[in-house]
């Protein structure tokens, strides 16, 4: 059961694309002949309980600076499966945290799935379910991406749902994949529609890769037609985003609010701030890629890291 609201409390929201989440173990039904032992990349079980380590320890610290806790609900992308989120759970910073696993198995090709952890004194999960986004290829077959997956729950005693994406990615070409992303924006756009005509004012959060800049036609109709506010448009800048792609920085990992955080009155959950966590720890140190994240691969050169992307996150209080 959530905890009652106390005043003055401040809460953690947080987005992270894991970087290819996946266990050593061959699963014949999806495409992670990448990550395996046997590959290229030689996927070991010690590379990957260094990762689950390094991410672990980066989770425990998002936020943690203006709440002093961790992060109450976490939206993940490119985890393979529930197991490697418990894997996940079960390392040194985060064990013994009464964290929750919302997660579901998509029909993405490359078997990678959204999630969410979230922490049971604070959040009591009421329903989930997910969204596909129906797309095809230039031959007409069905290309499939990851699911949208929807939680609805009791935050500190206040009904919220929590919208988790992970949109197709750029790697055809921006505008040649744009129609793919629009289509999940229609897709999310959908889903407030029905929360709102089932509820009265209902508390939304939209989070995750969308690979898509605040300033891209998904993200401003989403914003638009979803009556939703972006808090990371003023995030943004030359020098800050979550993804570095050819020493350019993107915002590809994003949360959106419904406009109701803004004007909640003093007992109920209100936005306060948003922001990129790129601590000093999460980045590359030296060299001429210092600054960026820093990654567990690249390509298939093993480099030990995080993640390529930084985590995002907004605090809301009471």
């Amino acid at each position: 059961m959530a905890n009652p609201i106390h005043n003055d409390e401040k809460l953690t929201v947080a987005f992270y694309n894991l970087e290819n989440l996946f266990d050593t173990i061959d699963d014949k039904h999806t495409n992670d002949n990448d990550f395996l032992p046997t590959s290229r990349k030689r996927w070991t079980q010690k590379r990957y309980d260094r990762k689950l380590y390094k991410l672990g320890t980066a989770i425990s610290k998002i936020g943690h600076l203006q709440t002093d806790k961790l992060p109450v609900i976490v939206g993940l992308a490119e985890v393979e499966n529930r197991q490697v989120i418990e894997d996940l759970l079960a390392t040194k910073d985060l064990e013994g945290t009464n964290y929750g696993i919302v997660h579901y198995d998509s029909a993405d090709e490359r078997g990678i799935d959204v999630g969410l952890i979230y922490n049971e004194d604070y959040f009591s999960v009421e329903s989930s379910e997910t969204f596909s986004v129906y797309l095809e290829d230039d031959d007409g077959s069905r290309d499939y991406t990851r699911d949208i997956l929807l939680v609805s729950g009791q935050l500190l005693n206040e009904k919220v749902h929590v919208i988790v994406n992970h949109w197709s990615s750029r790697r055809d070409g921006k505008d040649e994949t744009s129609h793919k992303r629009m289509a999940a924006a229609k897709e999310v756009v959908e889903a407030i529609v029905q929360l709102r005509n089932s509820e009265e004012d209902p508390k939304i959060i939209v989070m995750g890769d969308f690979n898509d800049n605040p300033d891209n036609e998904s993200i401003k109709y989403l914003v638009t037609n979803g009556n939703l506010f972006n808090p990371m448009d003023t995030v943004w800048s030359y020098d800050k985003g979550s993804q570095n792609h050819d020493f350019k920085w993107n915002l590809f990992d994003q949360i959106l609010v419904s406009a109701n955080f803004l004007n909640a009155d003093v007992e109920q959950l209100r936005f306060s701030e948003a922001d990129v966590f790129n601590e000093k720890f999460l980045t590359q140190y030296k060299g001429k890629y210092k600054g960026q994240p820093f990654r567990t691969f690249v390509g298939k050169k093993y480099k030990g890291g995080y993640s390529d992307h930084f985590p995002v996150y907004i605090i809301l209080k009471t």
